[in-house]
């Protein structure tokens, strides 16, 4: 179907709002808007469904919702049924997305179990596992600016679908009608019903008491909490009550909310992008630090489940990046729990292709394995669960560069809390030795060498942004580059069939860049890894590929 013949079918439709039938008719003369609202459905990422909100089918909206959630629940139905638990966080039209998916769930005879309030995405995770859920879906889109929202779906095991699971929801899609074929019960209806009921204190709870578990030295933050101190933002999102409670029952007397980004808010006022990624989103925090001399700055994205630190050097506060923050929390968690004899034998750590390799030399340092996965938690969760049924390891630590971390084993996902519990802990144990983060990472370096990365995103917006996108990584592929930045390259390797749209290009030097599209924003990512025996050496590799996409 043409995209204005889909534009026709969805306003003749009696399913869409009179508000929404007036935003069709005032972009039907416009031709390109109606293709890129029309051209395909929304596809299936990284992270499941992610776009920019607006009436459509290449669009973020209820009925997208409803779609969606109709074919999940058959097969939901067709594996046996059970519960599905909902979550959703503080973005636009998030809450009635979320109550849109328990109508289609309860429709279709499945107990829902839905959050009271907005609550960080791994508690979404950890619910699935501690109710013993066929399901999960959570409303959000993460780190994305305002105009975004994004649907997950999650399997009973806590995590977020593998691309078989979510290839079998995108056909049955192409089955359904997005309108006649959904069946939905009023969420009222269902409520007074008891097909859906309400998660609330009782699951923070038990959250909470298995995120603390995960501290190793339980002592060390009370033993320096009259002289530590933390500045702490949720970017106006979902880490605004747990995060802060988690330090608190840590141990933690002096920490600092910003207290502008502690109101949940959709427009994230405050910040261009609410991604704690953007060193620049922090200039409240960093304000605030100054004036309370905070040791460390603590930012959660608006679903809590990435964290980025700031840790002061020498009165001024530096970002530390995705890739050393899980160096420095998988170092500190092997040695930590070494000591404590709470290491297992076969301990293991999972990063991504595109993450570091200073993270297999510091686990190899513990006598830990590494192993390396492709981009996203999917990936990381099915890795954990295939080494431990076969007991070929025990997963302690998965990390992803774009300051994701997933730690223990009630979570399948990133988690901010359970995560900034740690940071805090790691922070004080090296402030009782008189040494910041920065001294820490230093340590490392002299002891396994020099590691830098770069990043560069090349954002292509829009329907012609996806040609271009793919017509790039089509010319790589046809016609792979001999050399880049002056340095030659030396070996390809191209990561489409094994499941990935990835392309690596190890260059002379022993440099490394991997190119891939992003799974939840229009853009092409450029990662640079990078190793030398100096630090001079390293950073020299690194901007001299970084350079290279220019």
């Amino acid at each position: 179907m043409s995209a204005i013949a889909e534009l026709e079918k969805w306003l003749a439709s009696p399913a869409l709002s009179d508000a929404e039938k007036d935003e069709l008719k005032a972009v039907r003369a416009d031709a390109a808007e109606v293709e890129a609202r029309f051209f395909a459905p929304l596809p299936f990422g990284t992270a499941g469904l992610r776009g920019v909100c607006g009436v459509g089918l290449n669009r973020m909206n209820r009925h997208i919702i409803r779609w969606t959630t109709q074919a999940f629940a058959e097969i939901i139905a067709q594996n046996g049924g059970g519960e599905v638990a909902v979550c959703y966080d503080p973005r636009h039209d998030s809450l009635d997305f979320a109550r849109a998916a328990a109508e289609v769930f309860a429709g279709n005879g499945l107990r829902v179990r839905i959050f009271d309030d907005i609550r960080p995405t791994p508690e979404l995770s950890f619910a699935v596992r501690e109710y013993h859920c066929a399901a999960g879906v959570n409303v959000t889109a993460s780190h994305n600016t305002r105009e975004y929202n994004g649907y997950k779906l999650y399997g009973s095991y806590g995590s977020q679908l593998p691309p078989d699971d979510a290839s079998r929801v995108a056909k049955r899609m192409a089955e359904l009608d997005i309108f006649a074929d959904i069946r939905r019960l009023d969420f009222d209806a269902a409520f007074s019903q008891g097909l859906i009921t309400e998660m609330g204190a009782e699951t923070d709870a038990a959250f909470l008491a298995a995120a603390l578990g995960e501290v190793t030295d339980t002592q060390i933050v009370p033993e320096v909490a009259e002289r530590l101190k933390i500045v702490y933002t949720p970017f106006h999102g979902a880490g605004r009550v747990l995060v802060p409670e988690a330090l608190r029952r840590l141990g933690v007397k002096h920490l600092f909310p910003v207290a502008e980004q502690m109101i949940p808010d959709g427009d994230f006022p405050t910040v261009a992008s609410p991604n704690p990624e953007n060193p620049e989103s922090f200039a409240l925090a960093v304000a605030l630090a100054e004036r309370v001399d905070a040791d460390l700055i603590i930012g959660t994205d608006p679903d809590s489940d990435r964290i980025a630190i700031l840790v002061r050097d020498s009165g001024v506060y530096t970002h530390i990046s995705g890739h050393k923050t899980g160096v420095l929390l998988l170092d500190y968690l092997l040695g930590a729990r070494k000591k404590a004899g709470r290491l297992p034998e076969n301990a293991v750590a999972l990063k991504t292709i595109v993450t570091t390799d200073m993270a297999r030399a510091v686990a190899e340092s513990h006598g830990a394995q590494s192993f390396d996965t492709f981009t996203g938690f999917k990936f990381m969760a099915e890795r954990k669960r295939e080494l431990e049924q076969s007991g070929a390891g025990k997963v302690i630590f998965a990390y992803e560069e774009s300051y994701g971390y997933m730690i223990g084993d009630f979570v399948r996902d990133k988690d901010a809390v359970t995560a900034a519990a740690l940071l805090t802990e790691m922070t004080a144990h090296y402030l009782a030795q008189g040494k910041t983060l920065l001294d820490a990472l230093g340590g490392l370096y002299e002891k396994l060498g020099y590691y830098e990365e770069a990043a560069i995103s090349l954002v292509m917006p829009g329907l012609d942004g996806l040609r271009n996108m793919q017509a790039l990584m089509r010319r790589l592929r046809d016609t792979p580059p001999a050399e880049i930045a002056g340095a030659r390259v030396t070996a390809t390797h191209d990561y489409i069939p094994d499941g990935s749209d990835v392309l690596r290009f190890g260059l002379d030097d022993g440099t490394a860049i991997l190119i891939r599209p992003s799974g939840t924003e229009p853009k092409i990512k450029v990662y640079v890894l990078a190793r030398g025996d100096t630090k001079k050496y390293a950073e020299w590799a690194k901007n001299l590929s970084a350079a290279a996409p220019e």
